[in-house]
C-alpha cells in the first residue's frame, strides 16, 4: 500500500506580501548604507552579529514562537516571506538563521520548560547562534549509523565521539546534538538515540575549521572529549530522539533556502541580459525562471502545511532534493547560456559571480541530507520501503 504525496497549491495572503515590502525596503536601505553587497558574501562576523539585532528590533526572529517567550505567534507565511527576502538578497542572516528555522521550533516542542524560558528569548533578541550536530565522519547523513556517544555520569552525561560539517560550530553559543545512548535493536534501528542541548562552551568540546574551495570557513568537525552535560540539557525521551529528528528536519529541509543559494548567479544573469537578449538567451533564462517558481511554489506548500501543524517530512525532502540539485546545477547552466555573450566590463562582475557560485555548488546536495538519504525518506513516505 502507497501513500500520497501533497502539494496543495497556496497563494500568499496581501497582508504576507505588504510584509514583504516592509522586509524588502529595510534589506535595501541596509544595501544603500553599505552594510553588506548581495553579490558578496558577508563573511565579518560582527556585521552578522550587529544585523541580527537590527531584524530582532523588527521582530523578526522567532515569528511564529509563543508569547510568553517572546515570540509574536505569527504564521508560517509571515516567516516564509521575511526568510525569502532576507535569502534573495543574500542577507547576513548567519547568527540567528538555524535557531529560527529549526532550533527553536524543536526546543519548543521538546525542552524542558527552564531551557525554554532562558533559551527561547536570547534567539529572539539575535544574541543565540545554533548549529546542528547530526552529521559524523564514518556515517554521513545516515544517523541510524550515529557512533557519537553519551553514556551515564552523576548527574548527566559524558559525550565522547565526533560530529563533521557543523555549520559555523566554531562561532555558536549552542548545539542541538544527537548522541547514541544505548545501542539500536533488531526491531528497532532508530532506537538509541538521544538529544541534547550543548553549551558549545563547554571544557572538552573542539571545533577544526574545515577549509572549503570557496574561500569560506562555515563547516567544522566537533570533537568531544569527555565532554559533561548536566540532565536537565536533554531535550525530549532517551533513547526516542528519532521522530524529534524528522520533525526538525521538515523545518530544514523545505524553505527557500533550498533553492536560492546560487540565485545571484541568475539574478545577475538576467540583469546582464537586460532588454537585448537573444532567443536562446532567454529561452534559457525562461526556463530556468520557471523551474524556480515550481519550486517556490512547492515549499510555499509545505510552510502552510507546517502553518496547519502538520509534519510533511516526505514533502520537505522532495523540495530538498528537487531545490539543492537545481541550484546545484545553475551555474553550469548559466555558463551554458551565455557562452556567446561578448567580454565587457559588466561581463567580468558577473563572471566574479558565477565563479563563486560554481565553487560552492557542490557541496548542496550534501548539507541537510545527501540525495540518497532524501530519497530514502521520500520512498519511505510513499511506503515503498
Amino acid at each position: 500500500m502507497t501513500s500520497t504525496l501533497e502539494f496543495q497549491p497556496l497563494r500568499l495572503p496581501e497582508r504576507v506580501q505588504q510584509l514583504r515590502l516592509e522586509v524588502r525596503a529595510f534589506i535595501q536601505s541596509e544595501i544603500d548604507a553599505g552594510v553588506f553587497n548581495p553579490d558578496d558574501p558577508e563573511t565579518d562576523w560582527e556585521i552578522h552579529r550587529q544585523f541580527a539585532r537590527k531584524v530582532a528590533a523588527r521582530g523578526w526572529i522567532g515569528m511564529t514562537w509563543p508569547k510568553q517567550y517572546g515570540g509574536q505567534e505569527r504564521s508560517f507565511l509571515d516567516r516564509y516571506v521575511v526568510n525569502e527576502e532576507m535569502l534573495v538578497h543574500n542577507a547576513p542572516n548567519t547568527v540567528y538563521f538555524t535557531a529560527d528555522r529549526q532550533s527553536g521550533p524543536t526546543l519548543i516542542r521538546y525542552a524542558s520548560e527552564r531551557i525554554k524560558s532562558e533559551v527561547l528569548p536570547k534567539i529572539i533578541a539575535g544574541e543565540a547562534c545554533f548549529c546542528i550536530g547530526m552529521s559524523e565522519p564514518d556515517s554521513g547523513s545516515d544517523l541510524f549509523a550515529a557512533k557519537c556517544k553519551a553514556t551515564r555520569s552523576e548527574g548527566g552525561w559524558r559525550i565522547n565521539g565526533t560530529k563533521i560539517w557543523t555549520t559555523n560550530a566554531h562561532q555558536s553559543n549552542y548545539m542541538i546534538g544527537i548522541f547514541r545512548t544505548s545501542a539500536p535493536t533488531t526491531e528497532n534501528r532508530r532506537h538509541g538515540l538521544t538529544s541534547f542541548l550543548v553549551d558549545m562552551k563547554a571544557p572538552g568540546i573542539t571545533c577544526n575549521l574545515i577549509d572549503q574551495m570557496s574561500g569560506i570557513r562555515d563547516f567544522n568537525e566537533v570533537v568531544f572529549d569527555d565532554v559533561f552535560l548536566p540532565d536537565d540539557q536533554l531535550i525530549g525521551e532517551v533513547d526516542g530522539a528519532w521522530k524529534q529528528a524528522t520533525t526538525e528536519l521538515a523545518y530544514e529541509r523545505s524553505g527557500p533556502e533550498r533553492f536560492l543559494e546560487t540565485f545571484a548567479v541568475l539574478r545577475n544573469l538576467v540583469g546582464l541580459a537586460g532588454n537585448s537578449a537573444d532567443q536562446r538567451l532567454g529561452e534559457a533564462i525562461g526556463r530556468l525562471v520557471a523551474e524556480l517558481h515550481s519550486l517556490r511554489r512547492m515549499s510555499v506548500s509545505v510552510a502552510g502545511m507546517l502553518e496547519a501543524g502538520r509534519e510533511p517530512t516526505a514533502e520537505a525532502a522532495i523540495v530538498k532534493d528537487l531545490g539543492t540539485i537545481w541550484e546545484q546545477d545553475l551555474p553550469q547552466r548559466v555558463r551554458d547560456a551565455i557562452a556567446f555573450l561578448p567580454a565587457d566590463e559588466a561581463f567580468d562582475r558577473f563572471d566574479e559571480v558565477l565563479q563563486f557560485t560554481t565553487r560552492i555548488a557542490p557541496k548542496l546536495t550534501i548539507q541537510g541530507g545527501t540525495t540518497e538519504i532524501l530519497r530514502g525518506v521520500i520512498a519511505r513516505g510513499l511506503g515503498l520501503r
